[in-house]
């Protein structure tokens, strides 16, 4: 029989979603989390293994005499050693696409934010303040239009493109730069990262993680853009200079920032980005809609069955 273990299943499925579609392949055991140093005593026998944010390395492989395929739940991969799992035979899928939308979403949740402190504003009027108050209305911070404002996406992938045309909505202007050759929309203009950080008044990254471009949003690249412009990260925290982030917003270089990754988490009580009031930071919630998640689960177990099926799918190794 096919053993499949779930080493850290919770943020998949916190109890709305279902392990059902696995069932039909063999036995199936899932674990909320998985501590690193019980891999192996939680993956022994097991064909296929499922993992999130559990690193499996080389030394786990080496004691896994039975495994034969590591399905990513997720769309990056680096939790996994994949070099060592192909010299070892051993197949390692991802899911490359299931929360596009949600992303983009996020996007213009943390943009919206940022331009209209909706949560702010309801808390003071929650706290009695509108109540209170001598005039009809008030508000604590500048109330920006996006009609007309430059959106600058790094990175022109489906969740840069998606990105884009939430912006086009709002009839922003959308700048995109991307490494790759692309084919922009019409209404989209390609132009070089120094011209995007100058001009954007939002610079939205959509870009993977590679060496080349960690700490791409440095104190230089900063000092370029507008002290009034934003900056929204739901792509990777190690892509920006924390730090420096930190000191262009504690000065009023930069007008704010909203993220939902960053470069550790969960973050140490001391990162110099909490606390700051023109941040606002969410806990890596921009793939979790319960849509996205239902998406993610039908391709992993999709990818399970192909594979056991001998007709491998999404394999990136």
């Amino acid at each position: 029989m096919i053993k499949i273990v779930v080493l850290d299943g919770y943020t998949l499925n916190p109890g709305d979603l279902s392990w059902s579609g696995l069932e039909g392949f063999g036995k199936v055991t899932v674990h909320d989390r998985t501590p690193p140093d019980r891999v192996v005593e939680r993956a022994a026998d097991a064909d296929v293994v499922l993992t999130n944010k559990t690193p499996i390395t080389d030394e786990h492989f080496s004691q896994l005499p039975r495994l034969r395929l590591v399905a990513v739940l997720a769309t990056g991969y680096n939790i996994v050693d994949v070099e060592a799992a192909r010299r070892r035979g051993i197949a390692v899928s991802n899911v490359p696409t299931y929360g596009t939308r949600s992303v983009a979403q996020m996007v213009f949740a943390h943009v919206l934010n940022l331009t209209q402190r909706v949560g702010d504003h309801a808390d003071t009027v929650r706290r009695g303040r509108w109540s209170k108050s001598e005039d009809f209305c008030y508000w604590d911070s500048p109330l920006i239009e996006l009609d007309g404002l430059a959106m600058g996406i790094v990175g022109l992938g489906r969740i840069g493109c998606a990105t884009a045309e939430l912006a086009a909505a709002f009839g922003m202007r959308v700048v995109a730069h991307d490494v790759a050759a692309v084919d922009p929309p019409q209404w989209v203009r390609m132009v070089d990262l120094e011209d995007l950080f100058r001009t954007s008044d939002v610079v939205s990254l959509h870009c993977p993680l590679t060496e080349d471009n960690r700490g791409l949003i440095n104190a230089r690249r900063l000092a370029l853009m507008k002290p009034t412009a934003l900056l929204i990260n739901t792509s990777r925290g190690s892509l920006v200079d924390e730090a420096a982030l930190a000191e262009a917003l504690r000065s009023g270089r930069l007008a704010g920032a909203g993220l939902d990754v960053l470069s550790i988490e969960p973050p140490p009580e001391d990162h110099p980005l909490l606390g700051l009031d023109n941040c606002f930071i969410t806990p890596h919630i921009a793939w979790a809609t319960r849509s996205a998640r239902a998406r993610l689960m039908k391709t992993v177990v999709e990818n399970v069955a192909a594979f056991l099926g001998g007709s491998p799918q999404n394999v990136v190794n």
